[in-house]
């Protein structure tokens, strides 16, 4: 069988000087991502991160929830934070805007399915190359999570806000699972595996996320969790 072309020459040797003067130089830039992310970021005040799939469709029901959510938040006092992108993102960002609050697009540069939607704010469109910056800002710059139908990125997302917080690297703050249909599987398997079964988890770390079904659930247990503890940087 032939090999493809393609694989040989991603898996080619590389000398070790070369390998070593890339990473140092790869350093610079993740730096850069970091300094624009604090500057552009630090003066937005409190806001709320809506995760989701960027494959939901504008008719869909989940996309529909999560613009009003964003809506909601902005009657509140709260800007918006979402990837920046189609899907769940744009909605988030819409019903921002539609609120007359802030929304911003923290952007990710991948080779399909992600570019920045319509309804980020010009100065909040903010771009980057590697995910794990991109995370930070999302954790240190939101007040909350809240976290519709998706896909691998969401659960990233999810789990990333849920180890941060158990392991005591962030102050606790409220992360939302919306929809019970679509999370209810997944919060029976963390409790009956996860806790119960493998013991991998305590039964105090089931209380570190809240399952709701609607917009208004959402944003009320955003509300309910600040009116017991003030709004401040995560980190």
């Amino acid at each position: 069988m032939e090999k493809d072309s393609r694989i040989v020459n991603k898996f080619k040797p590389r000398s070790w000087s070369e390998v070593k003067s890339n990473d140092s130089w790869s350093i610079f830039k993740i730096m850069g991502e970091f300094v624009e992310g604090y500057d552009r970021m630090g003066a937005i005040g409190p806001c709320v991160s809506i995760f989701g799939s960027a494959r939901t469709k504008p008719d869909s029901p989940h996309y529909t929830t999560a613009r009003d959510i964003a809506f909601l938040l902005t009657q509140k006092g709260y800007g918006v934070i979402t990837g920046g992108g189609p899907g769940i993102m744009e909605a988030g960002n819409k019903g921002a805007k539609e609120g007359n609050g802030i929304s911003v697009g923290l952007n990710i540069k991948l080779p399909f399915e992600q570019h920045s939607n319509p309804f980020i704010d010009h100065d909040k469109d903010i771009n980057f190359d590697y995910f794990f910056v991109r995370k930070v800002m999302f954790i240190k710059y939101s007040q909350g999570f809240i976290v519709m139908p998706g896909g691998f990125g969401t659960l990233d997302e999810f789990f990333e806000a849920l180890t941060l917080i158990q392991t005591n690297k962030i102050g606790r703050f409220p992360v939302i699972l919306v929809g019970k249909e679509f999370w209810g599987g997944l919060v029976d398997w963390i409790q009956k595996v996860l806790l119960e079964q493998a013991h991998n988890i305590s039964p105090e770390d089931m209380y570190l996320f809240k399952l709701v079904d609607t917009a208004q659930e959402a944003v009320d247990e955003i509300d309910r969790f600040y009116s017991h503890y003030l709004l401040k940087p995560n980190f």
